[in-house]
């Protein structure tokens, strides 16, 4: 079995409406779609599943909390031109919570999906 090297679980309120976003926007290609409930997608070594409430992975908790989309854990895109990327991203409408702040390891910079989870794109300093 051909097993992706990360994988990463964000639970979105439409998962057709994640798929769409992830495949148009940052080159996701869909290895499973069962929606309403569920969709997987792979960029590289990373694949991306998609749980809507009715999926399995979206279950409540023991202590009966909901699993919601949302929060600050996030996964990173590196960009060669983060500046580009914010330019294009920003004329198709999407939605950053930062702007690009400098560090000394690079530029990064954090956006939301449709359903609010974080994603960050970051270009590395030079070395």
């Amino acid at each position: 079995m051909d097993l992706p090297a990360v994988t990463v679980r964000y639970i979105v309120e439409d998962v057709a409406e994640a798929l769409t976003f992830y495949t148009t926007h940052f080159d996701f290609t869909v290895h499973q779609d069962t929606s309403p409930a569920f969709a997987a997608l792979d960029r590289g070594p990373l694949r991306l599943l998609l749980s809507a409430s009715t999926s399995a992975g979206a279950k409540p908790l023991l202590d009966g909390r909901r699993q919601e989309p949302g929060g600050w854990s996030r996964f990173q895109i590196h960009v060669n031109d983060l500046a580009s990327e914010v330019d294009r991203l920003t004329a198709a409408g999407l939605i950053f919570r930062t702007e690009i702040r400098q560090g000394k390891g690079g530029a990064q910079i954090l956006l939301n999906d449709p359903a609010g989870n974080i994603i960050e794109l970051f270009q590395p300093a030079p070395h």
